[in-house]
Parts: C-alpha cells; sequence; structure tokens
C-alpha cells in the first residue's frame, strides 16, 4: 500500500495544482464567478469614425435662404418734445416744427418658401414701420406683414422677387442632444456670419421669455443681429429660429436659445390660414404646487398643477373643473409643470374631446372637456 501511494502520490499532486491552477484562471468552467474586470471597448471602426473636415457645403446649402432685416421707425426728436413742453416756450409751443427721426434695427429672417414668406422673430418687426429684406445676392426690397405671434416671438413676413432660394426642413424627429448646429444671421450688423456649437438641451421653458416656450438651446454664438436667422443642422436644413441668448453681466456664456422648426411652421401656417395663430383653449389658470400647497392638501408636491381659476362659461367650467382641483395627467401626460401643461392644451386642435385626471379633496376623479378656442393676443 506504502508503494502503491509513493506511486501515484507525484501525479496526485501534480494534478491538484493544476486544477487549482485551471480554476484561478479560468473561474467561470466551474460556476465560480469572475474574478477580473470585464470593460467594452467601442469597435474599431466606431473609434476611428470622424466629422467632416468642413461643413461649407451645409453653409452653401443654407445660407441663401437667410435674409438681412433692417427695420425703422419714425420717432419724434427728444429735444423739440423737451422744448413744447417748456413753459418758456408755451406761447409759441405749436409753432415748433415736430422733428422726426428714424430709429434703425436690424435682425434676420429666413425664405421658408419660393413664394417669398420669410420667418422672424416679433421682437425683430415690432413697430416697424418699414422692412427692408436684403438677400444674400445683393438683392434688396420691402417687406409686408402678414401676421405676427407676440406669444412665441414669431413674425410672418412676405417679399415678392423672382427665382428665391428657400431653407431645407430638418427631420424634426431625428434631433439629438449632441448634435451638430450652425446659428446663421447678422450678428451687430457686420453681414452673415456663421457660428457653430452643438445642440445642449431641447424643450427649454419657463425661462420667462415668450408666454409659450419649447426652446432649442444651443452653445452656437447668437448676438444681437442673430434674432430671426436660421438653426441648421450639419446638413444644412433648418432646426430652429434663432430667438434669444442668455447675458449675465458681460461677455458670452454659450447659452442661446432657438424656436423649434417644428412649432415655427405650424405658427406660419396657421397666420397664413387664418390671420392668426389658432390654439387650443380651457378657460383656467394654473399655478405650481409648491411644497407648502402639496402639504395643506395633503398630496405629493409633484402630484400635479393647481387650477388657481376658472373662466365662467368656458370650456374648463363646462367640463366640472374648479378652483382648488389639482390636474394630475392631461389626455395620460403627467402635468407637473402648469406652463408646459397648458402649452400642450394650446397645441390641441379646438374641438377635440380630453382626459383630465384630477384630484378633489383628496379623491381621484375623471373628467372630459372640449377644447375650445383661445382668443387671440393683440399683435401687429
Amino acid at each position: 500500500m506504502r508503494q502503491t501511494l509513493r506511486y501515484l502520490g507525484w501525479p496526485l499532486v501534480v494534478g491538484i495544482l493544476c486544477a487549482l491552477l485551471v480554476i484561478q484562471r479560468f473561474p467561470t468552467w466551474v460556476g465560480l464567478p469572475s474574478n477580473t474586470v470585464q470593460m467594452k471597448q467601442a469597435p474599431a471602426y466606431i473609434s476611428k469614425k470622424q466629422g467632416p473636415v468642413s461643413y461649407a457645403d451645409a453653409v452653401e446649402n443654407a445660407s441663401p435662404a437667410v435674409v438681412n432685416l433692417y427695420t425703422a421707425k419714425g420717432i419724434m426728436n427728444p429735444l423739440t418734445e423737451a422744448k413744447r413742453n417748456d413753459p418758456e416756450y408755451k406761447l409759441y409751443a405749436d409753432n415748433l416744427p415736430r422733428q422726426q427721426r428714424m430709429a434703425a434695427s436690424l435682425g434676420s429672417g429666413v425664405i421658408m418658401d419660393p413664394n417669398g414668406y420669410l420667418l422672424t422673430n416679433y421682437h425683430v418687426i415690432k413697430e416697424a414701420e418699414q422692412i427692408v429684406v436684403a438677400l444674400k445676392d445683393g438683392r434688396e426690397t420691402f417687406a409686408q406683414v402678414i401676421g405676427s405671434d407676440p406669444e412665441t416671438d414669431l413674425a410672418v413676413l412676405k417679399i415678392d422677387l423672382p427665382n428665391l432660394p428657400s431653407i431645407t426642413l430638418a427631420q424634426f424627429d431625428q434631433m439629438r442632444i449632441g448634435d451638430v448646429v450652425m446659428a446663421i444671421g447678422n450678428p451687430y450688423g457686420v453681414g452673415q456670419t456663421v457660428t457653430m456649437g452643438i445642440i445642449s438641451a431641447t424643450g427649454r421653458h419657463e425661462l420667462g421669455v415668450n408666454i409659450y416656450e419649447d426652446f432649442i438651446q444651443t452653445d452656437a454664438a447668437i448676438n444681437p443681429g442673430n434674432s430671426g436667422g436660421a438653426l441648421i443642422d450639419a446638413h444644412g436644413s433648418l432646426v430652429g429660429i434663432n430667438s434669444a441668448i442668455f447675458l449675465r453681466n458681460v461677455g458670452s456664456q454659450g447659452i442661446g436659445f432657438a424656436i423649434p422648426a417644428k412649432l415655427a411652421i405650424d405658427v406660419m401656417e396657421s397666420i397664413i390660414e387664418h390671420g392668426h395663430v389658432i390654439r387650443g383653449w380651457l378657460g383656467l389658470e394654473v399655478q405650481a404646487l409648491t411644497p407648502a400647497l402639496a402639504e395643506s392638501f395633503g398630496v405629493s408636491e409633484r402630484a400635479g398643477v393647481l387650477v388657481a381659476g376658472v373662466f365662467r362659461g368656458g370650456p374648463a367650467e363646462k367640463a366640472g373643473l374648479q378652483a382648488g382641483d389639482i390636474i394630475v395627467r392631461i389626455d395620460g401626460i403627467a402635468s407637473t409643470q402648469g406652463r408646459s401643461a397648458m402649452n400642450q392644451v394650446a397645441r390641441m386642435r379646438p374641438g377635440s374631446i380630453i382626459t383630465m385626471d384630477i384630484l378633489r379633496n383628496g379623491k381621484q376623479e375623471i373628467l372630459k372637456a372640449e377644447i375650445g378656442v383661445r382668443p387671440p393676443a393683440n399683435a401687429k
């Protein structure tokens, strides 16, 4: 027996050592968890992928459709007006000439179709008595204001020239944060300029800029004079209408905002067809559900938006909505912010029926309401 063990001992020891080595190197073979760090590496073709060396083709496609706008309005000469109100000149104030001077401003616009319809910002053409449109090819002409929508800060103009270029529209549902975009406009009146950045965010709202806000945020430089110009993608297609910049003290903050092209087109088509924008309306006022209000109602702070008031005879009152109700969802979409909830209603077609999930005295109820037509805002 002792001789047999001596004969088998060394092979047995070697076998055990080999087994331990295999278990250490390949623990998963015997059902043990792996003790190595496993990291994924992108395929070589992705890691070596490069963007275009130049965006010149995209700019060449889009820039002819971006125009410079020069607006002017007559204002009273302040020195003359001061004299007119001076008691020393009372006796002959009525004989002083009412001198005028022209206050000029500038901005940008985008030719949307070959028939001459342009989109720009309402604040660019507000109170303008004359609007001159300068094309990239050197042509200039006066523009007619078809209509405007101060609530989205958009205006539609019309020019009458032959062989007009027009912008190409991007695929709106394919826009992603991180996509390269370029802003084309006329900053500070220096002439058509292109700046590049990326889409930093989408759906920005509650900025206090417009009533209806659904901004694209970008770090492409947008300066005074860029307003109303085009925000394009890397292929030269329209993504948005440049609208606002974020400024704190001085210098660029890398935060600019553009109105999404889809929203701008909806506004333009409604203005052309009806003369103003037709929006859905419920006839109610809402406010944020603050922690204090949420506690008083015994609900979660993010439960919904609080109905602050209901217009008499409006769609909300007819549906049975009352002040103090909390709107939790509208057509299945959570209502967490008042402005976004009302924007959702505004986008709906008047006459359509919506379902509202509400909380009333701590109890859940479901109401149905017919969307009405929101009274148009006063616009030029």
